[in-house]
Parts: C-alpha cells; sequence; structure tokens
C-alpha cells in the first residue's frame, strides 16, 4: 500500500494536476459559430454569399464569455473573422462564398436565375440593417451583378470596398446580426 502513495504523489500525480484544467475546460459549440456567420452575412453555409463550409468541428476553441467579434476580411471580403476578445482569446478565418453560381441556383430556369441588379460603376443606395434599424447612402457598384448576389460597394466618401448583397435592382443590403 506505501509503494502505490509514492506512486500517487510521484509523476502520477502530477499528471493528473496537468489533465485536470483541460478536462474542466469547455468548447465552443461549432455550430453556434455557423450561425452566428450566417447571421453576419445574411446568408447559409454553401450558399451565394454564405460560408463555403461549416466551421472545422476539430478545433477545439474554449468558450467565449462575450459576444463573438465578427467583421470582414481581405481585400475582397472574401472571409470573415471570427474572434473572441476575451481573456486569452482566438481568432478563425472562414472563407465565403462569392456571388458565383452553386449548384441549386444552376439547376433553376435562366431567367429566374438572372434578375436585373446593378452594374459596375452604377449608384445606388447602399444600406446596413440590423435589429431595429437601418441606415442608407449612396454608393458605387464595383461589379457587376443580380438580385440576390453578393458584390463589392464602395460608400460614398469611402476609399474602401465592403460586400453587400443586391436586394432589389439600385438598392445593395449589408446584413448586420
Amino acid at each position: 500500500m506505501p509503494r502505490l502513495t509514492a506512486a500517487l504523489t510521484g509523476p502520477a500525480a502530477l499528471c493528473l494536476l496537468a489533465s485536470a484544467p483541460l478536462a474542466a475546460q469547455s468548447f465552443i459549440d461549432h455550430g453556434a459559430i455557423d450561425a452566428e456567420v450566417a447571421a453576419f452575412t445574411g446568408a447559409g453555409i454553401g450558399t451565394p454569399g454564405g460560408a463555403r463550409h461549416p466551421v472545422d468541428r476539430r478545433l477545439r476553441l474554449s468558450t467565449c464569455p462575450q459576444q463573438l467579434s465578427l467583421a470582414w476580411h481581405g481585400v475582397r471580403a472574401d472571409m470573415v473573422r471570427v474572434e473572441c476578445t476575451a481573456g486569452q482569446g482566438w481568432r478563425i478565418f472562414v472563407p465565403v462564398n462569392s456571388g458565383g453560381v452553386t449548384a441549386a441556383v444552376a439547376a433553376a430556369p435562366a431567367q429566374a436565375r438572372r434578375m436585373p441588379g446593378v452594374e459596375r460603376g452604377q449608384v445606388l443606395t447602399i444600406t446596413i440593417q440590423g435589429r431595429g434599424f437601418s441606415v442608407s447612402q449612396q454608393g458605387e457598384a464595383l461589379e457587376d451583378g443580380s438580385v440576390g448576389e453578393w458584390i463589392r460597394v464602395r460608400p460614398e466618401g469611402n476609399r474602401e470596398a465592403v460586400r453587400a448583397r443586391i436586394d432589389t435592382p439600385g438598392r445593395a443590403v449589408i446584413p448586420l446580426g
């Protein structure tokens, strides 16, 4: 019996102590991240403007005690940066489908698929919509696009482009959570 006690006070006890925080640590629900990205982009996984794929389930990201921070990332705004800034925090980048045609959209008749939207260089209204508010301003389309597609637009008085979904001809929307 004394030998067993000595074994637990030596390296075995250190292993038990070192593994205790790992067992107690909880990880974030990947489905919650997928839902946040879908709400941010305004499109579901695998659809134009939405995430290309679900967040990799192999990632072990600690739970975030505060609201996740989401923002467009990249020169073409073709990724969403998802970040937890609490504690040591973490950051991941979720690739987004361009406004291209997916298999489901390709199956639709060509006329239904290609509703007129905007042409490159056209002045349009850019609306930012959130829960209980919307703000609009003029801007310029930097790409051609049909209703429902995501394109790059430049708000008036701003040098940087942002991605917006064409809602109606001449109007693009940037949905916020």
